[in-house]
């Protein structure tokens, strides 16, 4: 596939300052077998994509379960090693860099919000030891200047400092996110990766931090990749969203241009699926149901890898690999559909 990245920057042409930039980005996972444990071939989890995130807004990132969007999150942070390509902070190349120069320089300005708070915290630690850890890792304050520190992030994710003594397992789902968020500005990042950050929270507690998390970018001038299946919460909080499907980005635009007028057959399905009032008058919207499974990301189809399920697949489809391009202004597609 033709790399998008320099058509995909006429986004905002008077924009100087990308915070992110992933370029042909591959993160495939050895399948392994046999007493010597031999790679007999490859989880293509993410495959070649190209994207960017300029400074200060939100990316939304969609997709259905095994589309490959939260393994593109964490290649993004270097969680995982890419196996293909480059991720781009500020414009340093930081694909391959050492693990002692990208805690110092890369991972205090970069910070990820985790699906599930709990499992991604020591039960045994207290709040304190949580919000502390990662002041004391990168050298920051004294203990005093820890402990007014805590108490500043504490009083603005809306806790009481009070709770300071008190272990995860003593919070509500809410309240651990809202550590999370916390632990996650206490280093004063630029960027924050939310993955599934409300996905297993009430509606109403989803507001609530998806509310607090608009604060926090409005005051500190943050910059999100917000994670999600919801399409209905990535339409409140993104600018432009990337639809993704076994590894691949098949739609790319503006929130309003994509909610409003999707492209992508896949695009299509996916918010015909959202729930929505209805209204006298207004006749309802039609459901489109996909047929068959997702793919196996070890085996994905040949051409475009939606054509398996797609319900304009044609003969093309089956063979060439659909180029991204740019249909309209600011709205890109893979799709034979448009070609």
């Amino acid at each position: 596939m033709t790399t998008t990245l320099e058509k995909q920057k006429k986004l905002n042409e008077n924009e100087t300052e990308y915070m992110l930039e992933a370029v042909n980005l591959a993160k495939h996972f050895p399948i392994k077998s046999g007493i010597f444990q031999r790679a007999t071939g490859h989880i293509k989890a993410v495959d070649g994509i190209s994207l960017f995130v300029n400074k200060g807004e939100t990316l939304g990132i969609v997709g259905e379960s095994g589309c490959g969007k939260s393994t593109a999150g964490r290649t993004f942070i270097r969680l995982y090693e890419p196996t293909e390509g480059k991720v781009l902070f500020k414009g340093r190349d930081i694909s391959h860099l050492p693990e002692s120069m990208l805690g110092r320089t890369v991972r205090k300005n970069i910070q990820m919000i985790f699906q599930d708070p709990y499992a991604s915290m020591n039960p045994r630690k207290t709040l304190k030891s949580i919000l502390s850890e990662p002041l004391i890792t990168h050298h920051l304050y004294d203990r005093k200047g820890r402990d007014e520190k805590i108490a500043e992030l504490l009083e603005r994710v809306g806790f009481n400092p009070s709770f300071i003594n008190r272990y995860p397992h003593e919070f509500s789902g809410g309240q651990r996110q809202r550590i999370g968020i916390a632990r996650a500005l206490a280093l004063q990042p630029e960027l924050i990766i939310a993955d599934e950050a409300v996905s297993a929270l009430d509606v109403s507690i989803q507001a609530q931090i998806i509310n607090l998390m608009e604060d926090l970018q409005e005051e500190f001038g943050l910059t999100y990749i917000f994670i999600s299946h919801d399409l209905s919460v990535v339409r409140h909080i993104s600018d432009r969203v990337a639809v993704m499907y076994l590894g691949k980005i098949m739609e790319f635009a503006r929130k309003k241009d994509l909610y409003e007028d999707p492209l992508h057959p896949y695009t299509k399905a996916l918010l015909s699926a959202v729930p929505v009032p209805r209204k006298r008058g207004v006749e309802k919207r039609e459901r489109i149901i996909l047929k068959g499974d997702l793919p196996s990301p070890a085996n994905p189809p040949a051409g475009c890898v939606f054509h398996t399920r797609c319900p304009a697949a044609m003969d093309v489809c089956k063979v060439v690999t659909p180029e991204f391009k740019e249909m309209k202004k600011e709205h890109y597609v893979a799709c034979h559909l448009y070609q």
